[in-house]
């Protein structure tokens, strides 16, 4: 009885100190990412959260620095102009999702077949995706010049002089469309990039069974390809959609939020008040609500995720 007991015992030592040893590894392995989120997630929100409430300038002043409490949010959603920029964002989210994700989609079909020097191709059409946005800006905004730019110049050539020349980046009705083109020129490789992955994870054993089947190439492309790349549809929208809450380079090179706030945005607006304005408290908050929106396009990603059983 002693014995089985004493053996009883040793087991139960042995499993309590394996159980310590592997939550040990486990702590060590996921060490890392805590750190990091802590550090570059956690803590500057916490800090931009505890600025929001406050009037903290971005140069000190004599005067102290006060708690507000939420009257930089109240002022936020009270301004009209704030209003306007989550418009443009939107409207923009809405024009450069089907435009970007088309191009990449249309691009990365193409790049999937056996072609000569694909591999070439592919690094060409992915060359605009790491290419400074500065550098893509100046290019565009030659192009966009008004009234003698190139793209002027060719709509005349092909109209016959019928088209008169666009005012691109200057007239309210064209600078946020020019802005999306811009975009979705330079940021289309990423999502081509991820297209040809999922394309390249569709298994060669279906289309062969859909060809023994009978069908042709649409009813394999959507029946096949469609289903295939299901998660990675559901994938390229959300990064797309979150990136384009975020723009701002373009800009703030090309239109300065301008003319008439038609290209105003959230991240544009907040850039502004932090610091030209020298409102850090006031641009705390902006950025608050904009992670915020953020965060919740982030929980419907996992949703659809979800939905998709991805």
């Amino acid at each position: 009885m002693a014995m089985q007991q004493s053996t009883s015992s040793r087991s139960a030592r042995i499993t309590l100190r394996r159980d310590k040893g592997r939550l040990m590894q486990e702590a060590a392995m996921l060490a890392p990412a805590i750190i990091l989120l802590t550090v570059f997630l956690i803590v500057p929100f916490l800090l931009s959260f505890w600025t929001a409430m406050t009037n903290q300038p971005l140069v000190p002043r004599p005067t102290p620095v006060r708690f507000v409490w939420f009257n930089n949010f109240i002022r936020t959603f009270q301004d009209d102009l704030f209003w306007t920029a989550l418009w443009n964002v939107s409207r923009f989210t809405f024009w450069i999702i089907p435009a970007q994700c088309g191009l990449a989609f249309a691009t990365a079909l193409l790049l999937h077949q056996k072609l000569p020097f694909r591999n070439l191709l592919r690094g060409m059409f992915f060359l605009p995706a790491i290419t400074s946005m500065v550098v893509v800006c100046v290019i565009w905004g030659t192009l966009f010049q008004y009234p003698t730019g190139p793209f002027n110049q060719i709509l005349g050539f092909l109209s016959g002089g019928a088209i008169q020349p666009i005012d691109w980046l200057g007239d309210p009705e064209w600078a946020m469309f020019s802005i999306v083109l811009l975009s979705a020129w330079q940021a289309y490789g990423f999502q081509m990039i991820v297209y040809l992955a999922g394309l390249q994870g569709i298994p060669d054993e279906l289309y062969d069974a859909a060809k023994i089947d009978g069908a042709n190439a649409f009813r394999r492309f959507w029946h096949v390809t469609m289903p295939g790349l299901r998660p990675t549809h559901v994938f390229v929208l959300v990064i797309t959609t979150i990136q384009a809450f975020k723009l701002y380079t373009q800009v703030a090179i090309l239109t300065q939020g301008g003319p008439k706030s038609s290209t105003e945005t959230v991240v544009h607006y907040m850039v502004r008040a932090g610091f030209e304005e020298q409102k850090m408290g006031y641009a705390s908050a902006v950025s608050v609500i904009l992670f915020v929106i953020v965060l919740i396009i982030a929980l419907i990603q996992r949703q659809l995720l979800r939905r998709f059983d991805v």
